[in-house]
């Protein structure tokens, strides 16, 4: 007997704003994936500026090569895995099928999910729809994106400052600003060393994406990234590397 491939299509569901973050929905054989493994689990990123990019872009964890890696499709609550839960699969590309399989849940050890095997091409076309579908994305959100896919070009300013971009994101409650966040030393939650967490904010105006993000770009790799930021988190020794520890303001998440 022969066996049919499932089926994917990615829903991008996009609330007002105020009212959650912009998902990515794995519809798989017409059924929601989340919704009964998952239930009130977000799709996508934890960080819910960032929305589908963290899943869809071109380098993002949804596109499948011969070498398995993992994707985390979706998290729930606070957002602390081991508390309220976040579902990984690992994504492989098998020949002329993408096989989704290996899930888990850190918070339901209990979770199962059978192997998913998509035909490769259908997969790979309805991916890059998704990745390419920019209906969703506010003016701010495009120079988020831009800004920093421009900045991970740059490790030429990274490496010199030792710092590690963690992500550029936008509030869709705050349309006229975006944040950038980088750590310091680059890995630092991997080491021993004391570790520090910046944060940005960069007013954002009606201009043209590309030419703020340029712009922008230009502002931030001029100098230290850390002498205007503002530390926002970081190891419980991270006061050692001399940074003071102001507020953050909760209204921009």
């Amino acid at each position: 007997m022969t066996i049919q491939p499932d089926l994917l299509s990615l829903s991008i569901v996009c609330p007002p704003p105020g009212e959650g973050g912009v998902e990515v929905r794995p519809i798989v054989n017409g059924k929601d994936l989340l919704a009964g493994v998952l239930p009130g689990g977000v799709g996508g990123s934890r960080y819910l500026g960032v929305g589908p990019r963290y899943l869809l872009d071109r380098d993002g964890p949804l596109h499948a090569t011969a070498a398995p890696h993992e994707a985390r499709l979706a998290w729930s609550g606070c957002g602390a895995e081991e508390c309220c839960g976040a579902l990984y699969m690992t994504v492989t590309r098998d020949g002329d099928h993408v096989v989704w399989a290996g899930w888990r849940d850190l918070a339901n050890q209990d979770v199962f999910l059978p192997e998913l095997r998509f035909t490769a091409s259908q997969y790979e076309v309805e991916v890059l729809r998704a990745g390419e579908d920019r209906s969703w994305e506010a003016p701010a959100g495009a120079v988020a994106r831009l800004l920093e896919a421009g900045l991970r070009g740059r490790e030429d300013w990274l490496l010199r400052w030792e710092c590690e971009l963690q992500y550029v994101w936008a509030s869709r409650t705050h349309p006229d600003r975006i944040q950038v966040v980088l750590m310091h030393p680059p890995n630092g939650p991997d080491t021993d060393l004391p570790w520090i967490q910046y944060g940005t904010t960069l007013p954002i105006s009606a201009d043209d994406p590309s030419t703020q993000a340029e712009r922008l770009e230009a502002q931030l790799t001029a100098g230290d990234p850390r002498a205007t930021a503002e530390v926002w988190g970081g190891s419980h020794d991270a006061e050692q590397l001399g940074y003071p520890w102001p507020p953050v303001d909760p209204s921009f998440m």
